[in-house]
């Protein structure tokens, strides 16, 4: 069970092999935002840049282990799925992956909290970049809707 950035870290290497293949960790958690790392190596294509299913793995898992945290902070357990995703490839990435991921602006967790305790699942649209290195810009960004669904 996911209870805290740790145990995300955890939970995500010991239960996705992809993840692992890609030395993903948690670098950071505010309470609001969270940051996954990941080192480029594992997650190069063919042009020497990061690879863009590797981008896209890192930015929805970040999102995912957002919404997940969130729920174990308010006492509730679901299952976490994300439901569709739109993501836009602005830069190349040279250097390790950072993902950052937060609620989309207007979005509340207190109501999607409310909604999963009322009707038994939930729904949040959740927003993640990975940006360039030293101020180089946002390399990538996706805009995701996270479903939440208590087990039967």
């Amino acid at each position: 069970m996911i209870h805290d950035p740790l145990s995300l870290e955890r939970t995500i290497l010991e239960t996705i092999p992809m993840a692992r293949a890609m030395g993903i960790g948690v670098l950071d958690y505010d309470g609001h935002r969270i940051a996954l790392q990941a080192p480029l190596a594992p997650n190069v294509n063919d042009k020497g840049c990061a690879f863009g299913g590797s981008l896209a793995s890192l930015m929805t898992l970040a999102a995912w282990g957002l919404v997940n945290l969130k729920l174990a902070e308010a006492g509730e357990q679901a299952e976490v799925f994300v439901a569709d995703s739109a993501i836009s490839y602005l830069n190349p990435v040279w250097d390790a992956l950072t993902a950052e991921a937060a609620a989309e602006p207007g979005q509340d967790w207190d109501q999607f909290i409310a909604d999963l305790r009322a009707r038994g699942k939930a729904r949040i649209t959740m927003m993640a970049e990975v940006a360039v290195a030293e101020g180089g810009g946002v390399a990538c960004r996706m805009f995701g809707k996270f479903v939440a669904k208590r087990s039967a």
